[in-house]
């Protein structure tokens, strides 16, 4: 069985190809010099779809991720065409967490959009909503503070890593997986203040303009900048404050707590 994984230099698609190693995965990539090493690559881009053929040919089940933005429905779109004309059996989708036609951030309706789409392809799928990357608060702790636009929600947040050994399980055995749709979350919800303490600092919330500034500094586009700020607010509102059973009942085991994800990261004293 050949796994094709798309978006294989982010963040996710990069931790899922090494709980993939020792299978028949393949990523695809835009640039072939910014392949990653190890695995076998092809060259091809979702927002192109003549380079989607090849790519997909000799598939069987395809890893499907879409990087955040407006024009995401077009690269899922011309992604499950092309999955249908070249037989890929089984679509594995990493929709976002809440992703529903009434979602409090434009992510999460443009989720909604090709999470749809895909349901009615004719092709099996499932589909994975992760719940916030703890990864997201790397870099956010400066002088024993930890800032971030997330108010005093309490969140179900997961460490990427689990969200990869999470694909990978389904994507090894998709056939008891098809039709649904899972919500993975780590194993608490907890509030970044709670978070903060745990890495020795405390936290200070910044405010929604703070926040789009600092990333409008870090380099991110501001439609990536302005709908994180939505999803801040949506966050400080309690949208995230659960957790849910699906990781364990998958993975079989229990998905890492934030303590375990600081101390594997070095944070705190």
């Amino acid at each position: 069985m050949t796994i094709l994984i798309t978006g294989a230099n982010g963040s996710v698609s990069s931790a899922l190809l090494a709980s993939l190693k020792g299978q028949k995965a393949r990523a695809m990539v835009r640039d072939p010099a910014k392949a990653p090493e190890g695995v076998d690559v092809v060259v091809g881009d979702l927002d192109e779809p003549s380079t989607l053929a090849e790519a997909f040919a000799g598939v069987d089940t395809l890893w499907l991720l879409t990087a955040m933005g407006p024009q995401a429905p077009h690269a899922s779109m011309n992604a499950v065409h092309a999955a249908k004309q070249a037989g890929v059996k089984h679509v594995v989708r990493m929709s976002a967490i809440g992703a529903a036609h009434d979602a409090p951030t434009r992510n999460g309706r443009l989720h909604a959009l090709s999470d749809h789409e895909l349901r009615v392809s004719g092709l099996d799928w499932t589909i994975i909503k992760p719940g916030f990357f703890m990864q997201n608060l790397l870099g956010s702790v400066s002088g024993g503070t930890l800032y971030a636009g997330l108010g005093h929600g309490r969140l179900g947040m997961i460490d990427v890593r689990d969200i990869a050994d999470f694909a990978a399980a389904v994507l090894i055995n998709p056939a008891p997986h098809a039709g649904r749709t899972y919500t993975i979350t780590g194993p608490a919800s907890i509030s970044l203040h709670e978070a903060a303490a745990t890495v020795g600092a405390t936290y200070q919330p910044v405010t929604d303009e703070q926040a789009h500034t600092a990333m409008i500094g870090f380099g991110l586009p501001d439609w990536i900048a302005a709908v994180s700020v939505e999803y801040g607010r949506a966050y400080a509102s309690g949208w995230g404050d659960y957790t849910t059973p699906d990781f364990a009942q998958v993975v079989g085991r229990q998905a890492r707590s934030f303590a375990e994800f600081a101390r594997d990261h070095g944070l705190g004293s």
